[in-house]
């Protein structure tokens, strides 16, 4: 029985009724591009088949009515008059924010909504968990209400949805990799203008395989740490005399880093931002010249950088990172918001076995809890599905 099936048969269970439709929407692995996205610059996710599936019908008075097989409880039921910022802090907070998104932006047509929602995607491991709960709800009540919002438009009302209605500061790259990626491709983004372009990234028509590893070190994006790291960089661009970081060229570095004197703080910020967005560069033109094993250094530097420049790495990150490259892998580095979640490691497939084994090796050698490690195959961003 296919999992559309699984999820209707539970929202007719709950509401009382088949509904309208189901729809997916899958979580992501940014592969190269950490914390440029608010600052106008380059990522490079992909989608993973992991996804948050949501069964939904239209409802005319009113009522949001949401329930998760994921979260213990029964049916939540909210007043669409009376949805408000900061006034919700549960998981409803997500769902609900999109709804408030959309009206908010005018689209006073969505008038009420029974969403039931299951999810594969797991939680605190900086795969965009609750990005992918926003896409699929957006998307749902984009065709169930003949919106006609094209993908990017869905994920700019997702991000604000976050920002303003759950207080989390994150930027646009996780709802756009949500709606907008394309299976067997990465996704090059330009975050100021949202010009995209799907990058091939076939790795197992080359022999390797990116494999993710959970650390199971939870995170959460509404703690203070990832608004420091967004204020620091704002900051900076403020005393650079630019609208952002993305402003500042690569070759131009070192220049600005003198302008900003000894802000040590901003100075590694700035770093990172600057580098990172080449690395972003790199790994595009790397990949598009058919020069993918080439990309793994990329993906080491990125790390150092984000460990000792951002400095939001961890413990068990850094172990992930350090053994995987010790035992062969082309490269690996930290993804996500950071202060626990995943890693990435690029490996030929005839070693994956081998590099999962001595990480699973190390981290009971250091006392952490095991990780979980899958491998992550770029898949098809948000879509209907029955």
């Amino acid at each position: 029985m296919s999992e559309a099936v699984v999820v209707a048969e539970r929202f007719e269970e709950l509401y009382g009724a088949e509904p309208e439709g189901v729809w997916a929407a899958p979580g992501r692995v940014n592969l190269i591009g950490e914390h440029t996205d608010y600052n106008d610059g380059f990522v490079m996710p992909f989608a993973l088949p992991h996804t948050t599936v949501a069964a939904v019908s239209r409802r005319t008075d009113g009522l949001l009515r949401l329930h998760s097989d994921d979260v213990e409880g029964g049916v939540v039921e909210l007043s669409l008059e009376g949805l408000t910022p900061e006034a919700d802090r549960a998981w409803t907070a997500y769902p609900s924010g999109v709804v408030w998104a959309l009206r908010e932006a005018g689209h006073t047509a969505v008038t009420g909504a029974d969403i039931h929602l299951t999810s594969t995607v797991p939680t605190g491991a900086g795969l965009s968990s609750s990005a992918a709960l926003e896409v699929v709800v957006a998307l749902a009540l984009n065709d169930l209400f003949d919106l006609n919002l094209k993908g990017w438009q869905l994920a700019r009302l997702c991000q604000r949805a976050e920002n303003v209605y759950v207080g989390a500061p994150t930027g646009i790259m996780d709802q756009t990799a949500s709606a907008c990626c394309e299976a067997g491709h990465a996704l090059f983004l330009d975050t100021r203008d949202l010009s995209q372009r799907q990058i091939p990234f076939d790795l197992a028509a080359e022999g390797m395989q990116l494999l993710v590893v959970d650390t199971q070190v939870k995170h959460s994006h509404s703690e203070g740490e990832y608004g420091k790291r967004r204020a620091g960089c704002e900051k900076g661009a403020a005393l650079l005399g630019v609208d952002a970081l993305r402003d500042v060229a690569y070759d131009e570095l070192d220049a600005a880093l003198d302008r900003l004197g000894d802000d040590e703080e901003v100075r590694r910020l700035v770093r990172h931002i600057v580098t990172e967005n080449h690395r972003v560069e790199q790994v595009v033109s790397l990949l598009e010249s058919g020069e993918t094993r080439a990309i793994g250094p990329v993906l080491i530097e990125g790390h150092a950088s984000l460990r000792d420049d951002f400095r939001i790495s961890c413990p068990e990150l850094d172990l992930v990172v350090d053994t995987a490259v010790a035992s062969g892998a082309l490269g690996a580095r930290m993804t996500g918001g950071g202060f626990g979640g995943s890693a990435i490691v690029l490996v030929e497939a005839t070693t994956a076995d081998t590099i999962t084994k001595a990480i699973e090796e190390a981290f009971a050698a250091a006392g952490f809890t095991a990780p979980r490690v899958f491998v992550a195959v770029p898949s098809a961003g948000a879509r209907r599905v029955s």
